[in-house]
């Protein structure tokens, strides 16, 4: 596995600004290639598709097919790429919703960037990876019986 240590990305949100910021702090690490990006969720699933990436970086909010929907839509087709959430949602009801459809972690957008590099490494080493303040809201909803289904 060692000559394999690339990290392939895909980067998909729904706000330009938000991509090339993303890809461009990304390019400058040197085991992370940013592979494509994509709008929404329907785009986000067919380039990962076609791409294959290791790990995506996915918005939660998009027009169309929202992130938690093409997380479902990944997992459906057995996409072997890991699902980082990075979005500015902090609400506690869109981390439960996107942890049951896949994702591997969660961070929000104001997240350092070089944090956010280890959590891609992270969630690529096969880690499941929360900000701390996520891990709080979790806790916080499983003590107020959350009545999720079991």
């Amino acid at each position: 596995m060692g000559e394999n240590r690339v990290i392939r990305v895909l980067l998909v949100d729904d706000h330009q600004v938000v991509r090339r910021g993303l890809r461009t702090f990304l390019e400058v690490q040197d085991d992370i290639e940013v592979v494509g990006e994509a709008g929404d969720g329907v785009e986000g699933v067919e380039r990962a598709e076609e791409l294959r990436p290791d790990v995506v970086l996915m918005d939660v909010k998009m027009p169309g097919m929202d992130g938690i929907e093409a997380l479902r839509r990944l997992r459906e087709l057995d996409n072997p790429a890991r699902v980082l959430v990075v979005t500015s949602f902090t609400e506690q009801r869109t981390v439960i919703p996107a942890l049951r459809a896949g994702a591997a972690g969660y961070v929000y957008k104001d997240v350092d960037p070089d944090a956010l590099a280890g959590a891609i490494r992270s969630v690529h080493a096969g880690h499941v990876l929360l900000q701390p303040e996520v891990a709080d809201a979790l806790l916080s909803q499983d003590e107020g019986g959350g009545g999720g289904q079991g």
